[in-house]
């Protein structure tokens, strides 16, 4: 459907099915076909593989995943969507729609319900994700579905850049180390704005996060440990001496020691610390509060 390859066909394409953006919902719809090309290549689908695609918007990148793949199962919020996505769908026996919050459905469940299969398959993920909701989806994704390969995901490049750097730069803090915990996290490409309708106000980014068979870092107390790194950035203009007496009540000086003995100077923020350096810290202090 060629209403789709450019900026004047989405805006009519939306004008005959009587579409408005929702900017609630954060829809802005891709058109760029040299874009939509490099992210279906990068995602490298077999015949036999099966992709699930959040946000379908008007089903420019559907298209293109239903040529390639064993079947696509789109999820969408909007309901508005299926008489267009139906359309530009029609020759596609492989393409099953989902209207739901992606947040509040058991994704690999609805994937087996979609195409009647005894067991979960393996599939890949893309998504044009709404950029007000990223973490949660990113964070649902890697919790939520074992079966995911991996993520192939159009995000705020601000986000982007958070999710990528390492210790010691400026956009490192809890969401660089919380996807590093789950995932491997990879650049792709940037998107222009110019590359939508209607244009977004922020500039893109698109990387691909897989994720690891194990997690990175070993912790005997997940949830002690994501709490402690959820303290540690809410206080990132504290030294990591003042953030671990405030978090497990002790003594300064004695704590000072500890850190030296485990290679931490105490003087260092949050941002400078790697995640095997987070992990060894919390556990360390974790082994004496459990001999006390």
């Amino acid at each position: 459907m060629s209403g789709l390859a450019s900026y004047s066909g989405i805006r009519d394409l939306m004008e005959r099915y009587e579409l408005l953006p929702r900017k609630k919902w954060g829809q802005n719809f891709l058109f760029d076909q040299n874009i939509i090309r490099k992210i279906v290549d990068s995602c490298e689908l077999t015949p036999n593989e099966y992709v699930l695609e959040i946000g379908p918007g008007l089903g420019a990148l559907t298209r293109e995943f239903a040529q390639k793949s064993q079947g696509v199962m789109a999820v969408d919020i909007d309901r508005r969507l299926e008489g267009v996505l139906n359309e530009v769908l029609s020759d596609y026996d492989n393409f099953r729609i989902l209207f739901a919050d992606i947040l509040k459905v058991d994704i690999e469940e609805e994937f087996k319900k979609a195409f009647c299969l005894n067991e979960i398959p393996a599939y890949q993920v893309c998504a044009n994700i709404p950029y007000y909701i990223t973490t949660p989806i990113i964070f649902r994704l890697l919790e939520n579905c074992p079966h995911m390969q991996s993520a192939t995901l159009m995000m705020q490049r601000e986000v982007a850049a958070r999710i990528l750097a390492s210790p010691g730069g400026k956009d490192y803090g809890l969401l660089s180390i919380m996807t590093a915990y789950y995932c491997e996290p990879e650049f792709l490409m940037k998107v222009s704005r110019n590359c939508f309708y209607p244009r977004p106000e922020v500039e893109s980014t698109v990387i691909r996060i897989r994720p690891l068979r194990e997690k990175r870092v070993g912790v005997k107390d997940e949830l002690l440990f994501k709490n402690f790194l959820r303290l540690a950035f809410q206080r990132r203009r504290k030294t990591i001496l003042n953030i671990c007496s405030e978090f497990f009540s002790r003594d300064k000086h004695r704590l000072e020691k500890q850190l030296r003995q485990i290679g931490i100077a105490p003087l260092s923020r949050p941002e400078t610390l790697s995640i095997e350096a987070f992990a060894l810290l919390v556990d360390t202090l974790q082994e004496e509060e459990d001999d006390v």
